[in-house]
Parts: structure tokens; sequence; C-alpha cells
């Protein structure tokens, strides 16, 4: 294993309906039969089973987080409440044969927690690689591989971690996780949200159409729905294959729960309907929690804070439980102070550990684009795809409500905030709008180059949901070659954009400069999709811009 870091605590524990992104129902619908039917066959009293693999996160300079779930008989599949009470025997080692045991202990799954268990495991070594286990009734599962962070003061040489968001399973197939798995050079990986998607079968596929029907066949609702759903995605191979080369650090968006979802409710709820909101997000975060390798914080969510010894902290952000709804006629302007994105506690928070933070990078995982973002003059038949692919209201207003540009009273006093306190070296990791962008981030867009900008911001694509050129089903590169110079002349800090492909990051930060690697994939609808180098742009310490960089690490 080639280690990125050589050495150097801490986390903060603190740490009318129907559309987001791409809401185009599909012209067939293919239902998918019952999860049962997905797993492998088992028969009735044979042993335990490992189905949905094993996978570890949240690493600690003493210590890492490990998941599993097991399948203890045949009808105890997930979300089914069904199956005994099961010991889970976990080890970790220090050599990938499992001789060097340094810790153990056992754990009960249960039909509470859908049968899935999490180890947070403690006394490890700074900056090391670790391998591990589980065990029950006689079966073993996979061995995988993690690694801890380096100590809190330690001088760190380098970091390198895959970044990915939007993994839709109907569109296609998770050709980038394999990609990644296969580089053997990450610390961690970082999931920036839509882990999951929650619609119905065939409602947000592939161009229309399913290229492999998930589970359950209905949008998922319940505690139950989402167990399944969760399971569905968990028996991916090149996901499971992932989850045992590296951590991952994970934060949600809104399909973890519906289509723009804010904190009373989303575009995909009806409520009464489909029941109440305030239980389906319940049942969404339980469900996210038992199957993430992934420690709640404050108040049941996901912001929180990983530090890498003195070159980087990562603050991470959870963008859906505290934000006020969407503006709309009904419910305000974009500018109104009484709306927010973050909440005041998440944002004071993130203020705080930003200007207290000591060391060379500040990294924020953020769900949602911060940079603004104007349509600029592009022709009708582009624009209403655009429009529709980002949130944006169709009509024509420049402006996506469901992102920072919704809210510019948080941003204003987030980017205040960092210029007010000489705050250099920030950059926002961001997923969610299925394209890819590098982009300074303004203090003042309308303005800007003349303004400053306070911040860098890298946003990867998709690995499987539609992006432009899907929506207006052309050729991938056609809408990118029409639709990014335009977007470029509106938007002077955007750097690059590509509104067409499918793929996923690579981040290298040294104490010099962080550089985002952009790769893409042959075809996402291709289980054995080749990946190619396609990017790569870089902030240089001290200047809070955007550079282009002509090879990758």
């Amino acid at each position: 294993m080639t280690s990125r870091y050589r050495s150097s605590e801490g986390i903060n524990s603190l740490s009318p309906r129907r559309r987001t992104v791409v809401k185009a129902a599909a012209a067939t619908a293919v239902l998918a039969g019952p999860l049962a039917a997905a797993l492998p066959a088992r028969a009735a009293g044979e042993a335990p089973a490992f189905l949905h693999g094993v996978a570890s996160g949240d690493p600690l300079p003493d210590g890492i987080l490990l998941w599993t779930r097991v399948t203890p008989t045949a009808e105890a599949i997930p979300g089914s409440g069904l199956g005994p009470d099961t010991e889970v025997s976990w080890i970790v080692a220090k050599d990938k044969a499992l001789t060097n045991i340094v810790a153990k202990g056992s754990l009960t799954a249960t039909a509470a927690s859908d049968h899935t268990v999490k180890a947070d495991i403690r006394g490890l070594e700074p900056a090391t690689d670790y391998w591990f286990r589980f065990s029950a009734g006689g079966a073993d599962s996979s061995v995988a591989r993690t690694r801890t962070t380096p100590a809190t003061d330690a001088a760190v040489s380098g970091l390198r971690f895959g970044v990915v968001s939007c993994a839709n399973w109907e569109a296609g197939y998770f050709s980038a996780y394999r990609h990644l798995a296969a580089r053997n050079d990450l610390d961690a990986w970082l999931h920036l949200g839509d882990y999951i998607y929650e619609y119905k079968s065939g409602e947000y596929a592939a161009r229309d159409t399913v290229v492999r029907p998930h589970a359950p066949a209905n949008e998922i609702l319940t505690l139950a729905d989402y167990r399944i759903r969760h399971g569905k995605y968990k028996t991916d191979p090149d996901l499971q294959t992932l989850h045992h080369k590296a951590p991952v650090i994970a934060i949600w968006d809104d399909h973890e729960f519906a289509d723009n979802a804010w904190s009373g409710g989303a575009v995909n709820h009806t409520e009464g309907a489909e029941g109440t909101w305030t239980a389906r997000q319940a049942a969404a975060k339980q469900a996210y929690f038992e199957w993430m390798p992934v420690r709640p914080a404050i108040a049941g969510t996901t912001y929180r804070r990983l530090r890498f010894g003195k070159l980087a902290d990562l603050s991470l952000l959870d963008l859906r439980s505290f934000r006020s709804q969407q503006a709309s006629t009904a419910s305000g302007s974009v500018d109104d102070p009484d709306r927010t994105l973050t909440g005041r506690a998440q944002l004071d928070w993130l203020k705080a550990g930003l200007k207290a933070s000591d060391t060379t990078w500040r990294l924020v995982g953020n769900s949602v684009m911060i940079s603004p973002f104007a349509v600029g003059s592009l022709s009708a038949d582009l624009l209403k795809p655009l429009a529709k692919l980002l949130g944006l209201p169709q009509e024509g207003l420049a402006l996506n409500t469901d992102q920072w540009d919704g809210y510019t009273d948080d941003r204003r006093e987030l980017l205040a905030h960092l210029r007010s306190n000489a705050i250099g070296n920030t950059v926002f990791l961001t997923g969610d709008i299925h394209m890819a962008w590098a982009n300074d981030v303004p203090v003042d867009a309308g303005t800007y180059p003349l303004s400053a900008s306070a911040a860098a911001e890298f946003v990867v694509t998709s690995v499987t949901s539609d992006n432009l050129d899907d929506i207006v089903k052309v050729p991938e590169g056609t809408v990118s070659t029409i639709a990014s110079p335009i977007i470029r002349a509106a938007n002077r800090h955007v750097h690059w954009v590509d509104t067409d492909r499918h793929g996923y990051g690579v981040l290298d930060i040294t104490a010099e400069r962080a550089q985002m690697d952009y790769y893409v994939l042959s075809d996402r609808t291709d289980a054995n999709a080749t990946s190619s180098w396609t990017r790569s742009y870089r902030t240089r310490t001290g200047t809070q811009k955007v550079e282009r960089t002509y090879d990758p690490v």
C-alpha cells in the first residue's frame, strides 16, 4: 500500500411536485423484484453470511469506525424485521493475513438495527494501515483495509482522497468506485451526498432507460423501504470493493431523504398521502446511520470535523436538516436574512472552526455548490434543460435556489468571515449538480474579478446520474462544447465546467497546493467502463484562486 502521508488527533465530534437535478419520469417503468431475488440464494439453516460487505469510516489518529451487516438466516433480508440476535466478532490487525492482531471484540446484531453493527475502535496508532474482518456463526467476512489519520501535531507531506457524489443505481454501474479502489493510494474517500436515491423504479433512470432495477420498486417512504434500498446499494460489487480498500468520509444530501429536502419537507414528498415528513425524515436518518460507517454528530446530523495532522482539517456539512424551504413566491426571497441553509448553530460552528484552524488547508465537505451561478445567454433549447438540471426556475431566473445561491445571507456572512479574519487556503469540495466545475468563490460575483476571491471550489460530477447531455439526449460532449464557454462568459469566477460527463475526482494536497484531478468514465451503462483523466485544477497556497495544471498527480 502506497502511503500518502508519513505521520503527524483529532476529531471535533461537534461536530406542482417531484424533480431535482433531472426529473423526467422514465417512458417505460421497469419494476424491481423483491430484494431477496437480488441476493445470493441461501438455504434454510445455512450459516450466517456477510452479503453486504464490510466498510470503515470517520478515521481518527487513534481509531476507526468499522461496519458490516450480517444476514443470520435466509429470511432476515434488509427491512424484514426478521432474524435472531446474532453475535458478530471483529478483529483488527496490522497485516492482511490477520496474524498481528491489535484489537478484537464482539457485538450483537439484532433486527432492531436491521442486523447492522458498528465497532468504534480506539487505541490504534496514527497514520497506519490496518486490516479487519467480521465473523459470525463460523462464517467470515472479507478482509478489508483501512487507515488512521495522522497525529494532530504531525507534519504531513501529502494527502490523497477520492471524491464522488450522485450514484444512481438505475442509471448505470458504479465503475467510478472500482477505478478509485484500483489506485491503491487513497488515504480515504469522500462521498459528498446522494449515496442512494429515493425514487420509484423507472422514475429517474439513464435517459429514461433503467439500466438495472433497484429495490424496492416503490418510492421509499418507510424505515423498511430505506433499509431495503441501502441494502440493495451495498450489494454492488464495485461499491463493496472501494469500501474494502479505504475508509469513507460521507455526508448526506437530499436523495438520502427525498428530492430537494429541507427541514420541513421536500419537493418529492406529499404530506398526508405519503405520511408525515417528520416520520419519513426520521426513518431516512435511522437507516442511514444503520447502514453507513458514519458517526452521528450534533443532533443526529452529519456535520462534524476531522483533522489530518498539520496539513488539513475537513469540516463536513449537513445542508438538509436545518435549511429553510427553497425560495419561491410563497416562501420568501433568496436574500431574506431570516432564511438559512446551514442553521444558526452550524454556521457558527463552521465559522469558529475555520477561524481557529491552525492547519495549512481548510477543506469543507459541501453538498451543494457555493459559487454563484448566472445562466448567461444560452439558447432556449439549452436553457430549459440546464434549468431543470440545476433546479432553476425554468422561467429564466439565473439562480439555483436549492444551493447557496438560494440562501445569500448565509453565504455573505461566511465569505465575509473568511475575508475579515484573513482565513486563507479554504477549499470547498462539492457534489450534487452532475457537472464538474473549478471555481473561485468571489466575495462579490457582480464585480469579480475586481473583487476578491475568498476561497476555491472543486465540484465533482455524478457517478451515474443524468447530466446535461443526457437530458437533451445528444452525444456526450455536444452540449458542453456549446454551454461551457457561455457559462464561463457569464461567470468570470468559473475556470472550467463540463456539463456532460460522469466520473469522479482525486484530490491531492501538499503544503504548496491542493489539486483536483477530474476523471471520466467511458460509458456509465457498461459494467466494465474504462476511466480516463480529463482535466486538473489546483489552488496554490495563499492565493484563494484556481488555476489549470496540465498533469494529474
